[in-house]
């Protein structure tokens, strides 16, 4: 029992320091009364928000001073990790009731969206939205997209929180320990966010709103400062450059690494990146082929938007430069049927995307092609799977193989369960499976459910599977299990 609780000492403890940190990401909006001081009426929402979050935080850290242990594992991390997003999305949402007056569930629907770099959205006209409240949605995903148990964790804790940067979801550690990993994709993420900004101002696009892109464009998440997102510039070359952001965003950090080091031999054996671009240019085009005539004119019209909305599905961003409400769109079932598939692959293992990620999926194929190898061979014959990830070369071993089968099984029973209840409040099935693919692989694109008006069981079971999606359930499971565990335990005691 006394290990019980200095474990439970332990994730109060942090949670606590967590919380204290948050109070700066949160006062992070009010730099920009700097340059629109007639929003200085809603700084309160943020100035009460982050008060809460510190004094929260501050009583937690002061409770547990006396901690004994500073090692965080998996067990405790998946705990840590759970009620950190769990908390900050409840303290996010403050603003959302105080400045626009969204309800409770609008409000919490809309900050889970944005930490879960998801980009569904509860406001219909974004052109009368604060402009607090506008960089406080990018900033939400921009730091939900690395992970905010691995930026803000890994950076606070330091070397010994591979519990917290394992239940997160990542599993490449770029450098030896985890607090320079964090701070190596800190630099990394903040760099692509800084050229996304100029580029797109260079572009086109007012810097207020290529600020806003660049940082959802990178985080995968898909908030827009426009109510018809990327789409209502109709400048092909803001799309480029916006798709470059999406792929750069869906796109492992590791990867990213291998690069950033020159290590080209490392980074042209990765085959994410490449299976993500294949995947993207081959959809592209069967979507182009097959729209002529029912949503596209030309071949070119067609080809121009297809590249768009397949990238911006598998990377998980959210952004679109058509209608997808449009009847056109959803009667068009080879196209939202892509669609539907690409969310729920997904990107890069370690990126901001969510879904399944193209590196389980690549060990899959893999996987296949083995055994069809090991089928022809003789019978004596040995021989192992590898894959890249990032600068190391992985051997595949069978707890690989079933952890992937466990995601996979997950996804889908959710998946197939939660496309259900949302049919069960009268939307048709193609636009309930659409929508719930995106909630829970954080994607962001509507087929025309979600609004503030819907039903509130549908609203909450898309918030539910954007925060357990975001999480990849297991980190959820794996918490309420120990939970229910432990207080059993002590019960019996």
């Amino acid at each position: 029992m006394p290990r019980k609780k200095e474990q439970y000492k332990l994730i109060i403890h942090n949670i606590g320091l967590v919380l204290m940190y948050y109070t700066i990401i949160i006062l992070f909006p009010l730099v920009f009364n700097i340059f629109y001081p007639n929003e200085l009426n809603n700084s309160y929402a943020f100035l009460l928000s982050a008060f809460l979050s510190f004094f929260i935080g501050y009583i937690l850290f002061k409770a547990t001073k006396d901690v004994s242990s500073t090692t965080v594992t998996v067990r405790e991390g998946a705990v840590i990790v759970f009620f950190t997003w769990l908390l900050v999305v409840l303290i996010g949402s403050i603003p959302f009731i105080l400045v626009e007056n969204l309800s409770f569930s609008q409000a919490v629907f809309e900050s889970t969206s944005g930490f879960t770099t998801t980009g569904l959205t509860m406001f219909t006209d974004v052109s009368k939205v604060s402009k607090l409240i506008l960089v406080w949605r990018s900033l939400m995903q921009f730091i939900g997209g690395a992970g905010f148990a691995l930026i803000m964790m890994g950076s606070v804790i330091g070397p010994k929180g591979f519990g917290l940067y394992h239940a997160e979801g990542r599993v490449d550690n770029i450098a030896p320990n985890i607090k320079r990993s964090a701070r190596i994709i800190t630099l990394i993420y903040i760099t692509y966010a800084f050229l996304g900004t100029v580029l797109l101002d260079i572009v086109g696009m007012p810097l207020f709103d290529a600020f806003n892109h660049s940082l959802t464009a990178l985080a995968t998440g898909g908030f827009s400062v426009k109510n018809a997102s990327i789409g209502e510039y109709n400048n092909l070359r803001v799309e480029i450059v916006t798709i470059i952001l999406m792929f750069l965003g869906g796109t492992g950090f590791g990867v990213h690494y291998t690069l950033w080091k020159g290590n080209f031999k490392a980074f042209f054996k990765n085959g994410e990146p490449w299976l993500m671009l294949i995947t993207i240019f081959t959809f592209s085009l069967i979507m182009a082929f097959n729209g002529i005539g029912k949503v596209f004119s030309t071949f070119s019209q067609g080809f121009r938007e297809s590249l768009f909305q397949t990238t911006s599905a598998l990377t998980g961003t959210g952004f679109s430069t058509v209608d997808l409400t449009n009847p056109l769109w959803i009667n068009f079932g080879l196209g939202m049927f892509i669609l539907t598939s690409l969310m729920m692959a997904g990107g890069g293992m370690d990126s901001t995307a969510g879904g399944l990620k193209q590196y389980r999926i690549w060990v899959t194929i893999k996987v296949l092609l083995h055994s069809v190898k090991e089928f022809l061979l003789p019978s004596k014959s040995v021989t192992k799977i590898s894959a890249w990830k990032g600068q190391n070369k992985n051997f595949i071993t069978n707890e690989d193989i079933k952890e992937i089968f466990l995601v996979f099984s997950m996804y889908f029973f959710t998946f197939f369960v939660g496309s259900l209840i949302l049919s069960s409040y009268g939307y048709n099935l193609t636009q309930s499976m659409f929508e719930f693919a995106s909630a829970m692989n954080g994607v962001g694109l509507s087929s025309g459910i979600t609004s503030p008006n819907m039903p509130l069981g549908a609203m909450w079971t898309l918030t539910i599977a954007m925060f357990t999606g975001r999480l990849e359930f297991l980190v959820v499971i794996y918490a309420v299990a120990k939970l229910i565990n432990d207080l059993s335990e002590s019960i019996k005691k």
